[in-house]
């Protein structure tokens, strides 16, 4: 199919779904980019005039020293904020989006500290804006905290300490009144609503099935229900009523370990998730029966698997991440979560929303089962599904049937890939862990329109508004613009 053709068949669904359905989503402006990843974690805004080429000699509107973080910029009307660790505290940054002058500066001390894998940050999650500008910043380690527009600090709600393998990464949203944040981890985790105006607990879900990862939610209005928020984790994405935290309906078959946040087209959604090589298929292990493993395998007769007694050695290393209860030994249940892990596999999937219960049968409308990111987010662009892997391997589909379009490499930018994919005008860009931003025309195809250097490590996810790119870097965030 053409790219014009995409690009009709796209305007032409948007247009019968707001006329049919009205708006998908309640957010609090379609030309803000107030959450992580934008108008409901997207990646994709209406914009003109966004560069194509950039860097610290070229098309630079501004920049700004920021402290450490990972946190992507958020974009509220005339400033952006930011989340950074620095001299034992949390930092909530607010800066002025014409000038990157610092506006204010919000902070709590760090009660604690928990492991981190090495690639996350104690700064990793990014901010979410209410409709009057407040501001609600989670960081694993303290909780949630909440500003106003100019900075003074509204409530507190601690949490944790979490036991996350990873770190504690997902960014919280706001929906309905509510500040809503997946805290999924090792053991307990669970769906929080809290009241934005005061911080108190609204409702709390528990998630038994999930365990360490950070996907953030996004919100779905079903037709035929109450507002819905989507949130994906080991095995499952689950639909809660954003109202009560109601479990509404889920689809099972998704991989153990989910970091990235998935996209919607209408009543179509798209993620993808990666555990381990292990879960790619034909690379499988075969776990056998609980009983069987006692009966071969459990040396000192205490009803229970050790380290020393766990039987396969290319999976001993997930011992730790599978023992549920963390006493050190494996009794019946960690071994059946093991036995479930390492028999999902990794992929892309497209699932079809709404209904009631268990959906798994009537709603999966594909998957792709070859090699897929661990944490880059997947992007629909213009008819387009993206998605970006180590090694600058991007592959493109149509959405519809799954069927790939183009597999290759990004030219000039072969390397990791923390930052997700993002659109706009007419642009795909793609930011590498070495600060490499890679410009592709939509379409499908990979051709590199512009590749541009910032000269220093990119974890965060940019953002845009109003013919401007916004992308955060080691110690800076650029502000790049058409000069």
């Amino acid at each position: 199919m053409s790219r014009d053709a995409r690009r009709e068949r796209t305007l032409g669904a948007l247009l019968l779904a707001a006329v049919v359905a009205g708006p998908v989503v309640s957010l609090r402006a379609a030309d803000d980019w107030n959450r992580f990843r934008g108008p409901n974690g997207s990646g994709v805004i209406d914009a003109v005039g966004v560069p194509s080429t950039f860097g610290p000699e070229t098309n630079v509107v501004w920049e700004a020293t920021v402290p450490p973080g990972y946190s992507s910029p958020i974009i509220d009307g005339d400033r952006i904020l930011l989340t950074a660790f620095e001299d034992g505290e949390f930092v909530t940054l607010s800066l002025d989006r014409e000038s990157g002058r610092t506006l204010w500066r919000g902070a709590v001390a760090r009660p604690r500290e928990e492991v981190l894998d090495s690639r996350n940050h104690p700064a990793a999650p990014s901010v979410a804006i209410g409709p009057a500008g407040d501001v609600y910043a989670f960081f694993g380690e303290f909780g949630l905290v909440a500003y106003d527009r100019e900075g003074a600090e509204l409530w507190q709600h601690p949490l944790g300490p979490f036991n996350n393998v990873y770190g504690m990464g997902a960014s919280p949203i706001v929906a309905e009144g509510f500040v809503i944040l997946p805290c999924d981890q090792q053991r307990g985790s669970f769906l929080l609503a809290v009241d934005a105006a005061t911080g108190e607990e609204r409702w709390r879900v528990e998630r038994p099935e999930a365990k360490s990862g950070h996907s953030s939610p996004v919100l779905y209005d079903a037709p035929d229900g109450p507002l819905q928020v989507l949130v994906v984790g080991s095995f499952l994405l689950t639909a809660y009523d954003v109202a009560t935290g109601e479990k509404i309906w889920w689809v099972g078959g998704l991989p153990f370990e989910m970091k990235s946040t998935p996209v919607m087209d209408g009543d179509t959604l798209y993620v993808h998730g990666f555990a381990t090589p292990l879960n790619q298929p034909g690379r499988q292990v075969d776990v056998t029966s609980w009983s069987e493993t006692i009966a071969a395998h459990d040396a000192d007769g205490d009803g229970l698997i050790s380290p020393d007694e766990f039987p396969d050695e290319r999976t001993r290393g997930f011992f730790d991440f599978v023992d549920l209860d963390v006493d050190g030994f494996l009794e019946e249940a960690s071994w059946n979560y093991y036995a479930a892990a390492m028999a999902s596999l990794n992929g892309m999937v497209a699932i079809r929303l709404g209904g009631s219960g268990d959906m798994t049968d009537e709603s999966v409308v594909w998957r792709y089962h070859r090699s897929v990111p661990q944490l880059p987010s997947p992007l629909l662009y213009e008819g387009v599904l993206y998605m970006i892997n180590d090694g600058g391997i991007a592959t493109s589909f149509e959405p519809e049937t799954g069927e790939v379009i183009t597999r290759g490499r990004i030219r000039g930018a072969i390397d990791s890939y923390y930052a997700s994919p993002i659109a706009a005008d007419g642009k795909v860009f793609f930011v590498s862990e070495m600060g490499k931003v890679a410009v592709v025309a939509p379409g499908g195809g990979f051709d590199v329109v512009a590749l541009n250097d910032l000269g220093s490590p990119a974890y965060a996810t940019p953002a845009i508004a109003d013919g401007r790119i916004y992308i955060r870097t080691e110690e800076t965030l650029w502000a790049f613009g058409e000069e």
